[in-house]
Protein backbone atom coordinates (compact mmCIF):
# COMPACT_ATOMS: atom_id res chain seq x y z
CA UNK A 1 0.00 0.00 0.00
CA UNK A 2 1.40 3.37 -1.04
CA UNK A 3 1.32 6.29 1.39
CA UNK A 4 1.64 10.00 0.63
CA UNK A 5 2.45 11.86 3.84
CA UNK A 6 2.40 15.66 4.08
CA UNK A 7 3.63 17.06 7.38
CA UNK A 8 3.52 20.71 8.54
CA UNK A 9 3.91 21.94 4.97
CA UNK A 10 4.59 25.66 4.51
CA UNK A 11 4.84 27.05 0.98
CA UNK A 12 5.59 30.54 -0.33
CA UNK A 13 5.65 32.25 -3.70
CA UNK A 14 7.69 35.24 -4.86
CA UNK A 15 5.65 38.35 -5.61
CA UNK A 16 6.55 41.92 -6.56
CA UNK A 17 6.39 42.72 -2.84
CA UNK A 18 8.65 39.83 -1.87
CA UNK A 19 7.95 36.27 -0.66
CA UNK A 20 4.38 35.54 0.37
CA UNK A 21 3.47 32.46 2.39
CA UNK A 22 0.49 30.60 0.92
CA UNK A 23 0.35 27.38 2.93
CA UNK A 24 0.61 27.58 6.70
CA UNK A 25 1.22 24.07 8.00
CA UNK A 26 -0.70 21.42 6.07
CA UNK A 27 -0.89 17.91 7.52
CA UNK A 28 -2.43 15.21 5.33
CA UNK A 29 -1.95 11.47 4.75
CA UNK A 30 -3.36 9.69 1.69
CA UNK A 31 -3.08 5.90 1.60
CA UNK A 32 -3.59 3.53 -1.27
CA UNK A 33 -7.25 2.64 -1.57
CA UNK A 34 -8.39 6.01 -0.18
CA UNK A 35 -9.99 8.97 -1.91
CA UNK A 36 -9.64 12.35 -0.20
CA UNK A 37 -11.58 15.38 -1.38
CA UNK A 38 -10.24 18.86 -0.62
CA UNK A 39 -12.89 21.57 -0.80
CA UNK A 40 -12.64 25.27 -0.11
CA UNK A 41 -13.30 28.73 -1.50
CA UNK A 42 -11.22 30.48 -4.15
CA UNK A 43 -7.91 31.64 -2.75
CA UNK A 44 -7.77 29.08 0.03
CA UNK A 45 -4.57 27.40 -1.22
CA UNK A 46 -5.93 24.18 -2.72
CA UNK A 47 -4.09 24.46 -6.03
CA UNK A 48 -0.97 25.68 -4.25
CA UNK A 49 -0.89 22.36 -2.40
CA UNK A 50 -1.22 20.40 -5.65
CA UNK A 51 1.54 22.32 -7.42
CA UNK A 52 3.89 22.20 -4.44
CA UNK A 53 3.58 18.41 -4.28
CA UNK A 54 4.15 18.12 -8.03
CA UNK A 55 7.23 20.39 -7.91
CA UNK A 56 6.10 23.54 -9.71
CA UNK A 57 9.15 25.87 -9.63
CA UNK A 58 7.06 28.92 -8.70
CA UNK A 59 6.22 27.47 -5.29
CA UNK A 60 8.93 27.19 -2.63
CA UNK A 61 8.57 24.81 0.28
CA UNK A 62 9.93 26.73 3.28
CA UNK A 63 9.12 24.14 5.97
CA UNK A 64 7.65 20.70 6.40
CA UNK A 65 7.97 17.45 4.46
CA UNK A 66 6.31 15.40 1.71
CA UNK A 67 7.10 11.70 1.42
CA UNK A 68 5.85 8.92 -0.83
CA UNK A 69 6.38 5.45 0.61
CA UNK A 70 9.03 6.96 2.88
CA UNK A 71 10.99 8.62 0.05
CA UNK A 72 11.55 12.38 0.26
CA UNK A 73 9.46 13.84 -2.56
CA UNK A 74 10.88 17.34 -2.08
CA UNK A 75 14.37 16.09 -2.97
CA UNK A 76 13.11 14.74 -6.30
CA UNK A 77 12.99 16.56 -9.63
CA UNK A 78 9.59 16.87 -11.30
CA UNK A 79 10.21 13.88 -13.57
CA UNK A 80 11.49 11.81 -10.66
CA UNK A 81 8.25 12.51 -8.79
CA UNK A 82 6.28 11.24 -11.78
CA UNK A 83 8.39 8.11 -12.05
CA UNK A 84 7.98 7.53 -8.30
CA UNK A 85 4.22 7.35 -8.80
CA UNK A 86 2.82 10.87 -8.40
CA UNK A 87 0.41 12.25 -11.00
CA UNK A 88 -1.12 15.71 -11.33
CA UNK A 89 -4.18 16.35 -13.50
CA UNK A 90 -3.97 20.10 -13.97
CA UNK A 91 -6.84 22.54 -13.68
CA UNK A 92 -5.66 24.21 -16.89
CA UNK A 93 -3.84 21.61 -19.03
CA UNK A 94 -1.20 23.19 -21.26
CA UNK A 95 -0.95 22.92 -25.03
CA UNK A 96 2.18 21.37 -26.55
CA UNK A 97 2.28 22.27 -30.25
CA UNK A 98 4.19 19.90 -32.51
CA UNK A 99 4.01 16.89 -30.17
CA UNK A 100 1.29 14.38 -31.02
CA UNK A 101 -0.81 12.83 -28.31
CA UNK A 102 0.35 9.37 -29.46
CA UNK A 103 4.05 10.24 -29.10
CA UNK A 104 3.49 12.07 -25.83
CA UNK A 105 1.62 9.17 -24.23
CA UNK A 106 4.13 6.52 -25.34
CA UNK A 107 7.09 8.66 -24.20
CA UNK A 108 5.44 9.23 -20.82
CA UNK A 109 4.67 5.53 -20.42
CA UNK A 110 8.27 4.65 -21.34
CA UNK A 111 9.63 7.07 -18.73
CA UNK A 112 7.33 5.79 -15.99
CA UNK A 113 7.63 2.07 -16.77
CA UNK A 114 11.37 2.14 -17.41
CA UNK A 115 11.06 0.62 -20.89
CA UNK A 116 9.08 1.27 -24.04
CA UNK A 117 5.76 -0.62 -24.09
CA UNK A 118 5.53 -3.22 -26.84
CA UNK A 119 3.87 -1.52 -29.78
CA UNK A 120 1.16 -4.08 -30.49
CA UNK A 121 -0.08 -4.29 -26.91
CA UNK A 122 0.36 -0.53 -26.44
CA UNK A 123 -1.85 0.35 -29.41
CA UNK A 124 -4.58 -1.91 -28.06
CA UNK A 125 -4.19 -0.42 -24.57
CA UNK A 126 -4.49 3.14 -25.87
CA UNK A 127 -7.48 2.36 -28.10
CA UNK A 128 -9.33 0.73 -25.21
CA UNK A 129 -8.62 3.64 -22.86
CA UNK A 130 -9.70 6.18 -25.48
CA UNK A 131 -12.90 4.26 -26.17
CA UNK A 132 -13.72 4.16 -22.45
CA UNK A 133 -13.44 7.96 -22.35
CA UNK A 134 -15.35 8.54 -25.62
CA UNK A 135 -12.25 10.08 -27.23
CA UNK A 136 -12.15 10.09 -31.02
CA UNK A 137 -9.13 7.97 -32.16
CA UNK A 138 -8.20 10.82 -34.53
CA UNK A 139 -7.11 12.83 -31.49
CA UNK A 140 -4.05 10.57 -31.17
CA UNK A 141 -2.51 12.33 -34.18
CA UNK A 142 -3.24 15.85 -32.94
CA UNK A 143 -0.80 17.98 -30.95
CA UNK A 144 -1.18 17.71 -27.18
CA UNK A 145 -4.26 19.72 -26.15
CA UNK A 146 -3.86 22.12 -29.11
CA UNK A 147 -7.30 23.34 -30.13
CA UNK A 148 -9.01 21.03 -27.63
CA UNK A 149 -12.10 22.15 -25.77
CA UNK A 150 -12.01 22.29 -21.97
CA UNK A 151 -13.84 18.97 -21.74
CA UNK A 152 -11.51 17.32 -24.27
CA UNK A 153 -8.47 18.46 -22.30
CA UNK A 154 -9.88 16.99 -19.09
CA UNK A 155 -10.64 13.67 -20.80
CA UNK A 156 -7.04 13.53 -21.98
CA UNK A 157 -5.81 14.16 -18.44
CA UNK A 158 -7.80 11.12 -17.31
CA UNK A 159 -6.53 9.18 -20.34
CA UNK A 160 -2.99 9.78 -19.06
CA UNK A 161 -4.10 8.67 -15.61
CA UNK A 162 -5.48 5.38 -16.95
CA UNK A 163 -2.37 4.62 -19.00
CA UNK A 164 0.36 5.72 -16.55
CA UNK A 165 -1.29 4.10 -13.51
CA UNK A 166 0.33 6.22 -10.79
CA UNK A 167 0.33 5.31 -7.09
CA UNK A 168 -1.20 8.65 -6.07
CA UNK A 169 -3.31 10.85 -8.35
CA UNK A 170 -3.84 14.53 -7.55
CA UNK A 171 -6.82 15.87 -9.51
CA UNK A 172 -6.92 19.68 -9.44
CA UNK A 173 -10.48 20.77 -10.24
CA UNK A 174 -10.85 18.14 -12.94
CA UNK A 175 -14.59 18.87 -12.94
CA UNK A 176 -14.25 22.55 -13.89
CA UNK A 177 -15.68 23.41 -17.30
CA UNK A 178 -17.34 20.03 -17.82
CA UNK A 179 -20.92 19.60 -18.96
CA UNK A 180 -23.08 16.86 -17.44
CA UNK A 181 -22.09 14.18 -19.96
CA UNK A 182 -18.37 14.97 -19.84
CA UNK A 183 -18.47 14.97 -16.04
CA UNK A 184 -19.93 11.47 -16.06
CA UNK A 185 -17.34 10.17 -18.54
CA UNK A 186 -14.42 11.72 -16.66
CA UNK A 187 -15.71 10.48 -13.30
CA UNK A 188 -16.15 6.97 -14.69
CA UNK A 189 -12.54 7.09 -15.86
CA UNK A 190 -11.33 8.06 -12.40
CA UNK A 191 -13.42 5.30 -10.84
CA UNK A 192 -11.93 2.71 -13.22
CA UNK A 193 -8.47 3.85 -12.15
CA UNK A 194 -9.45 3.51 -8.47
CA UNK A 195 -10.87 0.03 -9.04
CA UNK A 196 -7.82 -1.22 -10.92
CA UNK A 197 -5.44 -1.19 -7.96
CA UNK A 198 -4.52 -0.09 -4.46
CA UNK A 199 -4.13 3.58 -5.40
CA UNK A 200 -4.80 6.89 -3.69
CA UNK A 201 -6.70 9.91 -5.00
CA UNK A 202 -6.51 13.52 -3.81
CA UNK A 203 -9.45 15.27 -5.45
CA UNK A 204 -9.52 19.09 -5.30
CA UNK A 205 -12.85 20.71 -6.08
CA UNK A 206 -15.13 23.65 -5.29
CA UNK A 207 -18.38 21.79 -5.78
CA UNK A 208 -20.10 18.59 -4.71
CA UNK A 209 -21.34 17.60 -8.16
CA UNK A 210 -18.28 15.46 -8.93
CA UNK A 211 -18.62 13.83 -5.50
CA UNK A 212 -21.96 12.46 -6.61
CA UNK A 213 -19.96 10.34 -9.08
CA UNK A 214 -16.70 9.81 -7.14
CA UNK A 215 -17.39 8.94 -3.52
CA UNK A 216 -14.70 10.25 -1.15
CA UNK A 217 -13.60 8.45 1.99
CA UNK A 218 -12.63 11.72 3.64
CA UNK A 219 -13.55 15.35 2.93
CA UNK A 220 -11.22 18.14 4.05
CA UNK A 221 -12.09 21.84 4.19
CA UNK A 222 -9.28 24.18 3.16
CA UNK A 223 -9.24 27.79 4.38
CA UNK A 224 -6.42 30.24 4.92
CA UNK A 225 -3.78 27.89 3.59
CA UNK A 226 -4.51 25.01 5.95
CA UNK A 227 -6.97 22.21 6.61
CA UNK A 228 -9.53 23.53 9.09
CA UNK A 229 -11.99 20.62 9.19
CA UNK A 230 -12.24 16.99 8.08
CA UNK A 231 -15.10 14.53 7.95
CA UNK A 232 -17.03 12.05 5.87
CA UNK A 233 -19.07 12.56 2.73
CA UNK A 234 -21.77 14.27 4.79
CA UNK A 235 -19.37 17.21 5.28
CA UNK A 236 -19.54 17.88 1.54
CA UNK A 237 -23.32 17.98 1.76
CA UNK A 238 -23.06 20.53 4.58
CA UNK A 239 -20.79 22.69 2.46
CA UNK A 240 -23.22 22.48 -0.45
CA UNK A 241 -26.03 23.69 1.79
CA UNK A 242 -24.29 26.29 3.95
CA UNK A 243 -21.14 27.27 2.06
CA UNK A 244 -17.69 28.00 3.47
CA UNK A 245 -18.41 31.05 5.58
CA UNK A 246 -17.89 29.55 9.01
CA UNK A 247 -14.72 27.78 7.90
CA UNK A 248 -13.33 30.88 6.22
CA UNK A 249 -13.45 32.57 9.61
CA UNK A 250 -11.41 29.70 11.07
CA UNK A 251 -8.64 30.21 8.53
CA UNK A 252 -8.80 33.96 8.36
CA UNK A 253 -5.44 34.38 10.05
CA UNK A 254 -3.72 33.68 6.74
CA UNK A 255 -3.82 35.55 3.48
CA UNK A 256 -3.65 33.10 0.61
CA UNK A 257 -4.15 32.67 -3.10
CA UNK A 258 -4.66 29.43 -5.01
Amino acid sequence: MSILEITDLHVSVTTDDGPKELLHGVDLTVRGGETHAIMGPNGSGKSTLAYAIAGHPRYEVIAGSVTLDGADVLEMSVDERARAGLFLAMQYPVEVPGVSMANFLRSAATAVRGEAPKLRTWVKEVKTAMSDLDIDPAFADRSVNEGFSGGEKKRHEVLQLSLLKPKIAILDETDSGLDVDALRVVSDGVNRYRAAGDVGVLLITHYTRILKHITPDVVHVFAGGRIVASGGADLANELEEHGYEKYAATGSGAEVAS
